[in-house]
């Protein structure tokens, strides 16, 4: 038994680890290994540790911070992938792990199923709504485009713009496809996106992210979610033109507009000048027909107006002769009513009382005020019931109402008719003593009675009164 064991070689522990690392390390070398991945940590030193399981086993596997870079896809829990590694041990725990050099999608159906997944998680954030997807500048003045700046594509756009539109184009060269191209294209989306308005580089109106055709692996860099959020954050209206018709991106749907080919997004992004002109044509020659029609309905309508208006030149004769007539009457109304005026007048002083009557009256009724007076002082003297009255004050009052009356008088005799025949004139009346103030009111042969300061005379008028005067009975 001793015997046995003696012929056993004896290891120490890390002899054993060692040997067993070598061992493998030398019998698999590098090996591709498929499985999902499954418990990914990532931690501060930057390596990242996960596992690859399949339906009945698991394996540890590591991705040391110098190879993430290259490992051609981020991993992420639930994909399935193919890894190539090197196969080792760690010693301190004695197991087995790969180390990690590249990561590849298993097959259509699992990249499939990781875009389907991105495009539901980024949906829900509403990155696709169509709310946000803006219009398209109609003539850009930069048309800015990022793809790579060897190949076909960037030649059908310079090709495409020249043909239609010619406008100044701005490139960003980046890689389309491989490790570092989602990171590359999102820089460039965002770097477009945030140049100034007024700065030395031209801002682009419109952004066109463009790759030719390819497997679903060559177009994987665009349904990166770094390239899908930097779309959608961009500030300029973008057009993703990525693959053929058939090919679909998750950039397709973050974008304002999606073109089937780079060559249709060019004619996206600039208008045709030929189809301009002919359009501004038809819309010329539509403006000015409809100008034409304007202006000869409105010289209708004026028409139209122009026979519903009377005669001007009547309406001015009229104007005229009514104003011809209504002066010849203002002319002959002005003299009349100053007859008017007079004839009242003397018919008013004919009913008036001659001031030598008001005069008479006033001096009988001072006589009488007077008489009245005297008789009361002598009634108050005789009673002596009351304390005898000075009669000053009250002969005051007596020359102070005759003085009054007096100057009444005077003023009444001024204005008196009789006053005026006395310096010289005569009142001429007719025969039903009406006052006559013009020679025009005298009929030939009529009768006049004529007044003077001391009576009053009859006469009949001559032929032509107007000249030759009265002549008396």
């Amino acid at each position: 038994m001793n015997d046995a064991a003696g012929n056993i070689p004896e290891y120490s522990v890390a002899e054993l680890s060692g040997a067993v690392k070598r061992t493998l390390e030398g019998a698999f070398g590098r090996v591709r290994v498929r499985g999902e991945i499954t418990e990914l940590r990532r931690y501060p030193s930057g390596h990242i540790y996960f596992c690859l399981k399949d339906e009945s086993a698991k394996i540890k596997a590591v991705a040391w911070k110098s190879a993430v870079p290259r490992l051609g896809l981020a991993p992420e829990d639930g994909v399935e992938v193919i890894a190539t590694a090197r196969l080792s041990t760690y010693g301190d725990r004695s197991e087995y792990q790969l180390v990690v050099e590249r990561l590849d999608y298993a097959g259509a159906g699992a990249l499939l199923a990781r875009v389907e997944m991105l495009r539901q998680r980024l949906a829900a954030e509403g990155l696709f709504a169509e709310t946000r997807k803006r219009r398209l500048p109609l003539l850009p003045a930069v048309v800015g485009v990022v793809t790579s700046p060897q190949g076909a594509v960037i030649q059908d756009i310079r090709t495409t713009i020249a043909r239609r539109f010619p406008r100044p184009i701005l490139l960003w060269p980046v890689p389309v496809q491989g490790e570092g191209a989602a990171a590359r294209i999102a820089a460039a989306i965002a770097g477009f996106s945030a140049l100034p308005p007024d700065g030395t580089v031209p801002r682009p109106d419109v952004l066109i992210v463009a790759r030719g055709g390819g497997s679903l692996e060559d177009l994987m860099a665009f349904n990166e979610e770094a390239v899908v959020r930097a779309a959608a954050a961009c500030t300029i209206p973008l057009i993703s033109a990525v693959g053929h018709e058939t090919d679909t991106t998750l950039i397709d749907h973050a974008a304002d507009r999606r073109a089937a080919t780079p060559t249709a997004a060019a004619e996206l992004a600039v208008p045709s000048r030929t189809e301009l002109l002919a359009d501004l044509t038809q819309k010329a020659a539509r403006l000015a027909g409809a100008a034409a029609r304007i202006a000869q309905d409105s010289r209708l309508r004026l028409q139209r107006a122009e026979r519903g208006l009377p005669d001007l030149a009547s309406l001015l004769g009229a104007a005229r002769q009514r104003l011809d007539d209504r002066t010849a009457r203002l002319g002959l109304a002005l003299p009349g009513l100053l007859q008017r005026r007079r004839a009242q007048l003397v018919n008013v002083e004919r009913h008036l009382t001659a001031p030598t009557a008001l005069l008479a009256a006033q001096r009988a009724a001072l006589a009488l005020l007077e008489g009245r007076r005297h008789a009361a002082l002598r009634h108050l003297v005789v009673r002596r019931s009351v304390p005898r009255l000075s009669a000053a004050p009250l002969h005051a009052r007596l020359r102070e109402a005759r003085v009054h009356l007096t100057g009444l008088a005077a003023r009444l005799e001024s204005v008196s008719h009789q006053a005026v025949l006395a310096r010289g004139y005569a009142a001429v009346f007719d025969a039903a003593g009406t006052p006559l103030t013009s020679a025009a009111a005298v009929a030939p042969g009529s009768g006049l009675r004529i007044d003077f300061a001391d009576g009053s005379v009859r006469a009949t008028a001559a032929r032509d009164a107007r000249r030759q005067g009265a002549l008396p009975l």
